[in-house]
């Protein structure tokens, strides 16, 4: 009997004592409210300056603002100053931003000067990617800088934890979505105690950037769709053909990305591949419209406001468009993040579903179309269903995801990603 119940125990490695766990709190705290508002000032930095760029100047010149020859004047003029922050800039602003994901190295300091005015110059200038991976590297990189000389025997993978987690916090506006990033880090990883052991401190300062970005920016990504209720058969449908719809588009960017990325290398100067790469975007925006401009998050507020404004065809075209957009800029060397255009990319293909098939609610095909999409770009499941979920705010809709995601995640998983190793490969 004795045999027996020691055989019964649970083999679990024994949960981490509170008092453990208490003093992270503070550095949690202080690592997130510092992360959101580095991330804050850099957007509204770029803010002022898309403002300047795309209204002062035009009107000052009487040229329209997203007339063809002002977005391609525009979009060259970004790639010509993002060169020369990379060739002349301390640090070139970082590593080739192809090699680089979520998941950030930590950057020596010369590096994040450039890194974060190559980033502004790309937001507020036009191309096709977000703030997310160069803001996340920046705050990595200083929590560890600064976390070693207030802390020494924290380990620095604790310092990148906090500082990922409080930057993606503020990005969503809430610590969920950090939670899900850190929960499928962890997944493949040998931790001491209970998961939530290991989610405590990134998820308090997750909380912290999310409040402090909330309070200072208040970031929101509801549509604002038409309300969706209970499910259906049809429905189901329309996820299932949507979201793999969308997971086949993403995947045909992925298999694109190291030819596209191998074309501009063989250029070899930042002063070529960069302004080659505004020009190329600059025909791109004069093909899908100014509204393919920028990382999307303002623009998918657009099509979601007027859903009916838009043929198939348009919404094809700027789904389209928008996603070689985003190959083309990850490719060139522009400092971004892939998740926002291929936010925009599955909002306008779900769209593009509805207006082609009246039966598909605009909800599932935004949701699905999104899932897809960013199943395919990023192979982060939890902020796919996450962010698909989010942007519709119908909680009948979470089902149809999940659903929807499994042959969804059949169509992508083994299979490249997009993101490079420094020879130029795929990485899978």
């Amino acid at each position: 009997m004795v045999q027996d119940s020691a055989q019964q125990e649970p083999s679990a490695a024994p949960a981490t004592r509170a008092r453990d766990l208490l003093p992270s709190v503070v550095p949690a705290l202080v690592v997130g409210v510092v992360c959101s508002l580095l991330l804050v000032g850099v957007s509204l930095a770029a803010e002022q300056l898309q403002d300047v760029l795309w209204r002062t100047v035009p009107d000052a010149l009487g040229v329209g603002g997203y007339s063809v020859l002002w977005m391609f004047v525009v979009l060259v003029a970004t790639g010509i100053a993002v060169g020369l922050v990379v060739w002349k800039v301390p640090g070139h602003a970082g590593p080739d931003p192809a090699t680089t994901g979520l998941d950030a190295p930590v950057l020596p300091l010369v590096v994040l000067p450039g890194l974060l005015l190559a980033s502004a110059l790309v937001l507020a200038g036009g191309p096709s990617l977000g703030p997310e991976n160069p803001i996340i590297a920046v705050n990595v990189a200083l929590a560890v800088w600064l976390g070693a000389r207030a802390a020494p025997r924290v380990p620095e993978r604790g310092w990148v934890a906090l500082a990922e987690a409080g930057t993606i916090g503020a990005l969503f506006g809430t610590p969920v979505a950090a939670a899900l990033v850190i929960s499928e880090a962890l997944a493949g990883q040998r931790i001491k105690g209970h998961l939530w052991d290991s989610l405590f401190a990134p998820l308090a300062a997750g909380a912290a950037g999310a409040l402090t970005a909330d309070l200072v920016s208040s970031p929101s990504f509801d549509l604002d769709l038409p309300p969706f209720g209970s499910p259906g058969w049809a429905d189901l449908l329309s996820a299932l053909t949507v979201a793999s719809v969308g997971a086949l588009l993403g995947m045909c960017a992925v298999h694109a990305f190291p030819y596209v990325h191998g074309a501009f290398r063989r250029l070899r100067h930042p002063m070529l591949m960069l302004p080659a790469g505004g020009a190329v975007l600059g025909a791109l925006a004069a093909l899908g419209g100014h509204l393919t401009l920028f990382k999307g998050l303002d623009q998918i507020a657009v099509l979601a406001a007027d859903a009916g404004g838009w043929s198939a065809g348009q919404f094809a075209t700027m789904t389209v468009v928008k996603l070689a957009a985003l190959v083309v800029a990850a490719s060139c060397g522009f400092r971004g993040g892939r998740i926002f255009p291929a936010v925009f990319v599955g909002t306008a293909l779900g769209l593009c579903a509805h207006a082609l098939v009246p039966g598909v609610h605009p909800a599932v095909g935004v949701a699905a179309g999104v899932l897809g999409v960013l199943l395919a770009i990023t192979r982060q499941g939890w902020v796919s269903l996450f962010v698909a979920a989010v942007l519709t705010a119908s909680p009948g809709i979470l089902a149809l995801l999940c659903i929807a995601s499994l042959p969804a995640w059949l169509l992508v998983t083994g299979r490249p990603q997009m993101q490079l190793r420094a020879d130029g490969s795929s990485v899978r």
